[in-house]
């Protein structure tokens, strides 16, 4: 299979990172010939002269457009083989309207962990994807990470506990990492020590195939200290205010 990657910024170019660790052939037209002929040097790949010679010579094109330009660089086109899109906030039945009706799309939404080849993401297609298809795509998207098969109306959720949780999840690092500076350790050992132990515990969760609140109850001894601090978490509100921002982040991306 042939891909075409119309648009390579930092995503796409994380993307192409991953593929190129896969059969795949790659191809690439950015902003302008010059900026391709940049992005080909840079990423070692070949490029296309225009948009339009690119979507013609390939079995699938990806595209990593900004929202805002969707209409500006795809409504010149003649598209004619299935898209792939990662803009976010534009929906399958938008995409048909941009490109065609008559066309295989599929949308997905990478996370900022797709830089170091361990992103989350999301995946869905309208119903003229085949299964073979789907599956390319999945399989695409395993490249650099990890991919869920959701439904579209879901994806606002997605985008909040995946998207934009890595903020909050570096937030909460930023707060332990405070903590231990307070009490005596400098910073780069306490950022040290928290990076390490979210880490550990993450993969713990993974491999142990254990809910949250199983381990909690290994960890929390009676009388001890980590009971003491996890009913401090909830006086002061964590769980409330985690699921509160969820809600903030779901309800602006539906605003967009």
């Amino acid at each position: 299979m042939k891909i075409g990657f119309i648009g390579v910024g930092k995503m796409a170019s994380a993307i192409i990172k991953g593929l190129k660790t896969t059969q795949y052939e790659l191809i690439i037209s950015g902003s302008s010939l010059e900026r391709s002929q940049e992005i080909s040097r840079q990423l070692d790949l070949a490029y296309a002269n225009s948009h339009q010679e690119l979507i013609d010579q390939v079995d699938l094109v990806i595209l990593g457009i900004k929202p805002q330009l969707m209409e500006t660089v795809l409504t010149p086109l003649a598209i004619t083989k299935p898209v792939l899109s990662m803009a976010a906030g534009i929906k399958l039945s938008r995409l048909a309207q941009l490109t065609s009706s008559e066309l295989p799309l599929i949308r997905i939404m990478p996370n900022i962990n797709a830089t170091i080849l361990a992103s989350t993401t999301a995946i869905c297609a309208n119903e003229l994807v085949s299964e073979e298809l789907f599956a390319t795509c999945q399989a695409i998207c395993d490249s650099f990470g990890e991919t869920f098969a959701i439904t579209e109306k879901d994806f606002d959720t997605f985008t909040a506990l995946a998207g934009s949780s890595p903020a909050y999840i570096y937030l909460f690092i930023e707060a332990l990492a405070k903590a231990g500076v307070k009490h005596g350790l400098t910073k780069d050992q306490a950022l040290a020590i928290v990076t390490q132990t979210v880490l550990a515990s993450s993969k713990h969760l993974i491999e142990e195939n254990e809910q949250p609140h199983a381990l909690i109850d290994k960890i929390c001894s009676p009388g001890g200290t980590t009971i003491a601090g996890l009913l401090d978490l909830e006086k002061t509100g964590l769980t409330a205010s985690v699921v509160s921002s969820i809600d903030a982040t779901i309800q602006k991306a539906k605003e967009l």
